[in-house]
């Protein structure tokens, strides 16, 4: 939420200064008559539960959303003057510091407000007592005005009293997790191991963290060969991604150690898709069907390296859901059923999903259509909370150019650019 205050000579000028720098979806918290002419208090993607949370205890005099939003507006003033405080005595302690002689750099008022905003780190130079000083009064003002910014984005100070209360930059840290696609739970927890620093440590500190928590398959199909079978809802991009497997694994050893199966038996034709990677790639393909088990053809290939089976995309509704998972975890063989997921279902879908085909015993998950999802968090996010490893992740139509063994590093940086490009493509819009 994006609080500003305005100030005009007529409520016509203050009004139309709020439509050219907000735009026609600001909400006007508060409007009042001050010396030299009216005020203004507005705010962007005004949320009454988000401003009741940040308000805390003085949310309970509220009794209506009019009354709530007077509160937001008069805590923006009270940040705002604040922070001209703080700005004044900057400026005292740079002019009293100046008088003490030119032995020693001196950062400008500028140069500190321009460093504040960058969230940089600023080790001013010093040179004797009297720098050393100065840089310790400079220190204590940034972090003065650093912690008066964070109030007034709405973020709630940390009381001493509640060591488990959540700090500014955790609050914050915890926001452009959520905006990374990380559920809110999720975020807030590894917010809140970021003790203390600057925002962009903690950011960067949490990539880490990311980076550490999505598990990734170690070595790929292809060279460790076995059985591996592909579960998920119909339309997360099975057969496609077995498509890509199998052309992947004819390029590099030849079509006479893989075949593909399929258990598909409830659909009209739909085992017809990979019958036709079957016959462009020259490798069998086997139907398991009331005459043919899926051990009975298992067995059948069990001369060959690398063995997928596709399946139906059934829900726990559907007939035959048991019977096909009940096949899987049944078999004789080791079979290693892996979870199929969309890169742009929604967290509740994604988990709905895997409590669907965990009874198949799932040995790790299959990312798909990377390429059409606006941001990639929320399948970092589902990754990490069900312990799934991710084998591989698929990012487009061309097979096989488009299938990608999954790494955890590689994983996080590309859905950072996700993010990065989404932030330009909203900037451009607000822009326009």
């Amino acid at each position: 939420m994006k609080v500003k205050r305005f100030f005009a000579q007529t409520m016509a000028e203050a009004l139309k200064q709020v439509s050219e720098q907000m735009g026609p979806d600001a909400v006007i918290l508060s409007n009042r008559r001050v010396d030299g002419g009216v005020e203004i208090v507005t705010a962007l993607d005004y949320d009454e539960n988000m401003a009741r949370q940040r308000l805390g205890s003085r949310a309970e005099e509220a009794t209506n959303g009019s009354r709530l939003a007077e509160l937001q507006a008069d805590q923006h003033r009270r940040l705002e003057d604040e922070l001209s405080r703080s700005r004044d005595r900057i400026r005292e302690v740079r002019e009293k510091r100046a008088g003490q002689g030119a032995g020693y750099a001196r950062a400008s008022f500028s140069d500190i407000q321009q460093t504040v905003d960058e969230q940089a780190d600023v080790r001013a130079p010093s040179i004797g007592r009297a720098g050393e000083a100065y840089s310790d009064e400079l220190a204590q003002m940034r972090a003065e005005i650093s912690s008066l910014r964070d109030l007034m984005q709405g973020q709630k100070p940390q009381s001493p009293s509640e060591p488990s209360a959540t700090s500014a930059v955790q609050q914050r840290l915890a926001e452009r997790l959520q905006e990374f696609g990380l559920g809110n739970e999720l975020a807030v927890s590894i917010a809140r191991r970021h003790k203390a620093g600057r925002l962009e440590d903690g950011w960067k500190q949490s990539l880490k963290m990311l980076c550490t928590g999505v598990r990734t398959a170690r070595t790929e199909w292809l060279d460790q060969g076995g059985v591996f079978a592909l579960v998920g809802p119909t339309g997360s991009g099975k057969t496609t991604t077995i498509g890509k497997l199998a052309a992947r694994y004819v390029l590099k050893h030849g079509s006479d150690a893989v075949a593909l199966v399929t258990t598909d038996r409830y659909r009209v034709a739909a085992h017809e898709q990979l019958f036709v990677f079957g016959r462009i790639l020259n490798v069998p393909v086997r139907v398991v069907d009331e005459s043919h088990s899926l051990d009975d053809i298992l067995d059948e290939l069990s001369d060959r390296h690398l063995v997928l089976i596709d399946t139906a995309g059934l829900t726990s509704s559907d007939k035959g859901y048991q019977e096909q998972l009940a096949e899987l975890a049944q078999s004789h063989h080791n079979v290693r059923t892996h979870l199929v997921v969309s890169a742009t279902s929604q967290p509740r879908i994604m988990k709905s999903v895997w409590h669907c085909y965990k009874m198949a015993n799932l040995a790790g998950c299959v990312m798909t259509k990377v390429d059409e999802a606006l941001t990639l968090g929320e399948s970092l996010g589902f990754v990490m909370e069900t312990g799934l490893p991710v084998a591989y992740y698929t990012d487009g139509q061309k097979i096989p150019e488009d299938l990608h063994h999954a790494q955890a590093v590689p994983l996080v940086r590309l859905a950072v650019d996700r993010l990065k490009a989404l932030q330009r493509q909203q900037a451009v819009a607000e822009g326009a």
